[in-house]
């Protein structure tokens, strides 16, 4: 997809998403809307060897949703991709569902069961250890919240990733700076993100995590093959484009009232006008 398509994607994914939320009745809204962008480019750029008729390929690359109570987000994705039908993920919410409030392998396109925040950095570089002994070409993708950094297993994980020199392994934290009790900093400082990780022998890049040109220009400049594990730090907007909803901790778990849903979708369609007219 060229950057305009992407772009149209990521508004068509984020009016999706409110959809699905809405219809549901829960869903953590202002952490899925951070990270919609990303997944956007992930799955529409950067991933390899993604196929909904093969989802088993060996050849294809790993996504690990660590903060995986944004899951909704992940399903909207996956569903735009062909990996779950629109059926199926009307079906969050409701009795007898595959679908649950966090990832689950029963579902196409998910590689773990993931949610318990901390474990999917180490999960990760498990799969980035595998495919170096196995001599595979995959690259393992995990994404983080910012909130979870105070987990200490992920810093179990950044020094075997670093020890193993795991340059097939990129992590990426959603640096939105709110968690469901508040700012981060004043939660449990994360500062200095940058200087952490690189002390971990990680190479660390930072984008802004809400543009779509940045995200993909940032995957696209990784280097494979230094031997060393890659940190990017997306610098996001929680809520990102809900104008009631930015940088609005309340918006961590939330389901729009139907005057709030109405105004969200005409926000978001609005600016899908706007690419359309523009191209």
């Amino acid at each position: 997809m060229d950057i305009s398509q992407l772009f149209l994607q990521a508004e068509t994914n984020r009016r999706r998403l409110l959809e699905i939320i809405y219809n549901a009745g829960a869903g953590h809204t202002g952490g899925d809307l951070s990270c919609l962008n990303i997944l956007t480019v992930l799955y529409f750029d950067t991933l390899k060897n993604l196929s909904p008729e093969n989802p088993k390929n060996p050849a294809r690359d790993r996504f690990i949703l660590s903060k995986g109570h944004c899951v909704e987000a992940l399903y909207t994705t996956l569903e735009s991709r062909g990996f779950i039908s629109k059926s199926t993920t009307d079906t969050l919410g409701k009795y007898g569902s595959i679908l649950s409030g966090h990832p689950t392998i029963e579902v196409a396109g998910i590689e773990v069961n993931s949610g318990a925040l901390g474990h999917g950095l180490s999960i990760g570089t498990g799969m980035a250890i595998a495919a170096k002994m196995d001599n595979a070409e995959y690259r393992t993708f995990v994404l983080m919240g910012d909130g979870e950094q105070g987990e200490g297993s992920i810093y179990e994980a950044a020094m075997s990733a670093s020890h193993y020199h795991l340059d097939n392994l990129t992590a990426i934290i959603d640096r939105n700076g709110l968690q469901i009790s508040g700012k981060t900093e004043d939660v449990m400082s994360l500062e200095n993100i940058n200087e952490r990780w690189t002390a971990f022998g990680w190479d660390v890049l930072q984008m802004d995590g809400d543009s779509i040109d940045e995200i993909v220009k940032t995957f696209n400049s990784i280097d494979y093959s230094n031997k060393k594990p890659h940190l990017i730090i997306a610098k996001t907007t929680k809520g990102k484009g809900v104008s009631y909803m930015e940088n609005v901790a309340k918006w961590h778990h939330g389901v729009p009232t139907a005057e709030q849903f109405e105004q969200g979708i005409k926000e978001i369609s609005d600016r899908m006008g706007k690419i359309l007219i523009n191209g």
